[in-house]
């Protein structure tokens, strides 16, 4: 019988402790997705009401399938900057007449949907998201362009989201624009880039300069209607190519170019399953509030794949990393797990062999982490660390088939390369509230500056001040703290949300059933593997 068996007891002060500690951080969580969901505030959303405008994330409820669900990316983008929480833009993958979406909506309640260098970034993960997995892109429209404060940051990169429709257009990946509002200057080349348009009677206004701008270049006088109106691009200009009477019928427009489009999925079916064995809510007191404590993630992955079955590979081999094979909501998949944080020669060439293994049967990988990195020291080095890290960390940047990261406690130094972190490209990465990400831990990055510091004073021929230096230690474990945080990571967009663990099942179905749009293949060879 491969079928995990739980050992967490739901009863002791140690789950309670764990439990507690996760549901204070999702407490936390839900107050900066409550900024984002806010916009801007009470003010700008009773005003964008009163002209009988719907809001964001109302116009997506409409557009996608009733009672389907919605995999919001990157919420927290901006946390800790000047700009909103959200970056001004909503994002995400959503079903529309049966078909898996990616979906942008401007929050107009913004300063007017304008777009921040957030905001760029934002909509920059979201098209190579799309790309990737071969997603139809619909833009639910409403901005004023560029915040022109922050040009010299977002003029350059903005760029990219019209060259990118026109790449996606010319790999026959549909793009559709419906337009609720104004879709001024850099705004007005995402309809003018897309396959399908559809305009708002009395709502739509899409020109490169409006009146004003109009009037300073050239000396003309012209209004809204006449210069960049709905009924104006669907009856002269023909940028239009559907004039809809009202939000309501925009949306419902949206949805029938969708059923038109003829889209099929090219990746495999899922197979019947049957669920986990074990209630997802008991998440919730896996992942102690230290995370130098460590944990089991078979207790995670006994409550995440298909009836708890996990195939485990090379069980008695490279403990601190649990490798194996499962089903999740009927997709095949190889799981990656750190067991015991460290990772050895022995973990290193254990994935590196499984990893090779999955790409050779075109199975999907999923990364749990919570290592701090390969481990160090004499007999380490001279062991061959250095090598067989490499070893894997080629694996994972020279493997073919998706990749899937749940960062769920820590994830630091190279053990986050080899883990593929953000910058190994995985389809997907999410963060639990309880995970952490740096260079290494706030403790050790401190003690070594504390270490090299005290050497260069005592070259010199200098007295240490053991005051000083405990006073920088403090500093710098409170900024290398708070900078490995989950909200900080994901307001830079290290990460594409910061989930709750009872959702990661469910998550990572959806993100397995996205990823099978396209056909999933292995690599066909790997670079030169140290010895």
């Amino acid at each position: 019988m491969t079928t995990l068996k739980s050992t967490l007891d739901t009863t002791s002060d140690e789950y309670a402790a764990n439990r507690d500690s996760m549901l204070g951080k999702l407490a936390d969580l839900d107050v900066e997705h409550a900024k984002a969901i806010a916009g801007g505030g009470p003010k700008y959303v009773d005003r964008h009401r009163q002209r009988g405008k719907l809001l964001a994330r109302e116009r997506i409820e409409l557009l996608i399938d009733q009672d389907s669900p919605f995999l919001e990316l990157s919420t927290l983008a901006a946390y800790g900057s000047n700009y909103a929480v959200g970056g001004s833009v909503v994002t995400g993958i959503g079903v529309v007449e049966g078909v898996e979406c990616m979906i942008m909506a401007n929050d107009p309640t913004v300063k007017g949907g304008s777009s921040n260098p957030w905001t760029a970034r934002k909509v920059g993960r979201a098209m190579d998201i799309a790309v990737e997995n071969r997603l139809p892109m619909i833009n639910l429209g409403e901005s004023g362009g560029a915040d022109l404060p922050s040009q010299k940051e977002i003029f350059i990169p903005g760029g990219r989201m019209f060259r990118d429709l026109t790449r996606m257009s010319a790999a026959g990946i549909p793009t559709i624009a419906l337009v609720f509002g104004n879709a001024t200057a850099g705004g007005a080349y995402v309809p003018g880039m897309s396959d399908h348009v559809v305009m708002v009677k009395g709502q739509s206004k899409v020109f490169l300069g409006g009146p004003p701008l109009v009037k300073m270049a050239t000396g003309e006088e012209s209004d809204d209607e006449s210069l960049g109106g709905a009924e104006m691009h669907a009856r002269t200009s023909g940028l239009a190519d559907y004039f809809a009477a009202d939000e309501q019928d925009a949306i419902r427009i949206g949805r029938r170019i969708v059923a038109r489009l003829n889209w099929r999925k090219k990746g495999v079916r899922p197979v019947p399953f049957v669920p986990p064995r074990y209630d997802e809510e008991e998440l919730l007191g896996i992942v102690p509030g230290d995370l130098k404590i460590p944990f089991d993630p078979r207790e995670v992955i006994a409550r995440v794949v298909d009836g708890s079955d996990f195939d485990e590979f090379k069980p008695l081999y490279g403990g601190s990393l649990a490798t194996g094979w499962a089903s999740l909501h009927g997709y095949p998949v190889g799981i990656l797990a750190n067991t015991r944080g460290v990772l050895f020669s022995e973990e290193s060439q254990k994935a590196a062999q499984f990893i090779q293994l999955a790409n050779q049967s075109d199975t999907p990988l999923i990364f749990l982490h919570n290592t701090t990195g390969y481990m160090v020291g004499k007999e380490y080095e001279q062991g061959g660390i250095i090598k067989h890290g490499s070893m894997m960390i080629n694996a994972v940047s020279n493997s073919k088939v998706p990749h899937i990261s749940i960062l769920m406690g820590a994830s630091y130094g190279a053990g986050h390369y080899g883990m593929c972190g953000r910058a190994y490209d995985p389809r997907f990465l999410f963060a639990w509230p309880s995970a952490k990400s740096a260079v290494m831990g706030p403790q050790q990055l401190a003690g070594v500056l504390s270490i090299v510091a005290r050497a260069a004073a005592q070259s010199r021929g200098q007295e240490y001040s053991e005051e000083n230096d405990a006073a920088m230690r403090a500093m710098v474990e409170a900024q290398i703290e708070a900078e490995s945080l989950p909200m900080f990571l994901s307001g830079m967009l290290y990460d594409d949300g910061v989930i709750d663990p009872r959702d990661t099942r469910t998550i990572l179905g959806l993100c397995l059933s996205v990823i099978h749009t396209t056909p999933v293949a292995g690599a066909d060879g790997f670079g030169v593997f140290r010895m």
